[in-house]
């Protein structure tokens, strides 16, 4: 049996006319996982902390701090936390999720073959693309709101010289590219660490695989600081009052 690698995800079924993809089945599960961790743990807090409880104080705390380093205010830490935190947390499970050995053997049988019940939810391109999308409409609209419809739009658009044209133009297609580059590298390190984990298997299915994995769990780590790291980044800059526009409401 050769190797078969797929870009796509598999689907499992359908409900109704939606298909479930394997992707999406394990987002389900992975999801459920979390929510139902957090309310254990909220309902079992107590003074003296155990380890589960030390280990979810630490993270909390870690992170909060750390986005209170690049947000600057405690206001705008407690509102741009939650978002970029659940999506650091989401995302570091998915990926090292993967690494749950004896998930290649939960298939389902279909006639063109057994497919995995279980893969990467973040080798799915439109998962990734979706979490981008949030944290893009996310950006542009705390834009809106400290700069106003017309400074957000005069951002863009501004005709007063060739250059401040050109300059509003480059600002506008920077923001599309925000998409296309903070999508792909999530999604580019995890589905070329999932296709070299599975070509060393194939060709060497014993130690020789065992560097190549642990530099797929690496990666999996800093991808999901990485993509949190830049909602956090982007967020952060769109919320920010440059000094010609505190000149301008000054002079106001």
């Amino acid at each position: 049996m050769g190797l078969e690698i797929k870009l796509a995800p598999d689907i499992l079924f359908y409900l109704g006319g939606f298909p479930v993809t394997n992707t999406f089945f394990w987002s389900l599960v992975l999801s459920l996982f979390l929510i139902g961790l957090t309310f254990f743990i909220r309902k079992n807090l107590k003074l003296v902390p155990g380890r589960l409880q030390n280990i979810a104080e630490l993270l909390l705390e870690s992170g909060y701090s750390f986005v209170k380093s690049i947000a600057g205010t405690e206001k705008k830490t407690r509102r741009i936390f939650p978002l970029v935190f659940t999506m650091f947390l989401f995302i570091l499970v998915a990926n090292l999720a993967t690494y749950i050995p004896g998930q290649s053997a939960i298939t389902l049988a279909r006639q063109e073959g057994p497919v995995s019940v279980f893969r990467a939810v973040m080798s799915d391109y439109s998962m990734v693309f979706v979490m981008t999308v949030i944290t893009f409409l996310i950006t542009q609209i705390v834009a809106i709101m400290v700069h106003g419809p017309f400074g957000y739009l005069g951002k863009f658009i501004n005709f007063k010289n060739p250059l401040q044209f050109f300059l509003g133009l480059m600002d506008l297609i920077g923001e599309l590219a925000k998409v296309i580059s903070l999508s792909f590298r999530l999604f580019g390190n995890i589905f070329a660490g999932e296709v070299l984990g599975a070509v060393m298997l194939f060709l060497a299915p014993f130690f020789i695989p065992l560097p190549f994995m642990f530099l797929g769990l690496l990666t999996a780590v800093v991808q999901a600081f990485v993509f949190a790291v830049l909602t956090l980044v982007f967020i952060t800059m769109a919320s920010e009052i440059e000094e010609n526009e505190i000149t301008e409401s000054a002079s106001i």
